[in-house]
């Protein structure tokens, strides 16, 4: 609770962060921490963080936009992502790439599809606005293949509570 915690504030603060350097959506700044804590937390907990984040940080920052429903949309981005990150490397664990690269390909496939299905609402050419936010989304997807292996692996270096070793599970923590 406390790491999806602390991931939801990263993923509020971020963003600010690089709007204010005029760096925006490009780099997809809010789903960066929510995919960050599919690996660090269970999936219950990355796919609620994942999802309530967006419609937070909406609410609290204008960002991303209720209407049109922007937040909706990465509210299931986030969710789907952070579930599937979680699923896969708590299933298979240590596959980072396994679970980044099926995160990612669910994140762009819910992505499109909502896209696909709000351009009818709003009289929008549905392929072209699914393709736009496709491509618009590339310079994100590369920062989280390049920030989240590293990352994931320096935390699971460092044993403790987030990751521990096998013998290590089978004594209580109190």
């Amino acid at each position: 609770m406390v790491i999806s915690a602390v991931m939801a504030a990263f993923g509020i603060t971020l963003p600010v962060a690089f709007h204010a350097v005029g760096l925006g959506s490009k780099f997809l700044p809010m789903l960066l921490p929510l995919l960050l804590n599919g690996f660090l937390s269970t999936a219950p907990w990355a796919m609620l963080t994942g999802a309530l984040v967006p419609l937070a940080s909406g609410l609290i920052t204008g960002m991303p936009p209720l209407y049109p429903p922007v937040a909706m949309v990465m509210s299931v981005e986030g969710a789907s992502m952070a579930g599937t990150a979680a699923l896969i490397y708590r299933g298979f664990r240590p596959r980072i790439w396994q679970g980044l690269a099926l995160a990612v390909i669910v994140d762009r496939c819910a992505s499109a599809a909502l896209m696909w299905s709000i351009a009818g609402k709003f009289g929008l050419p549905p392929a072209a606005l699914s393709i736009a936010a496709f491509l618009q989304a590339l310079p994100g997807v590369a920062l989280q293949i390049i920030v989240v292996p590293p990352v994931v692996r320096a935390l699971s270096a460092r044993k403790g509570i987030l990751f521990r070793d096998e013998d290590e599970s089978k004594t209580p923590v109190f």
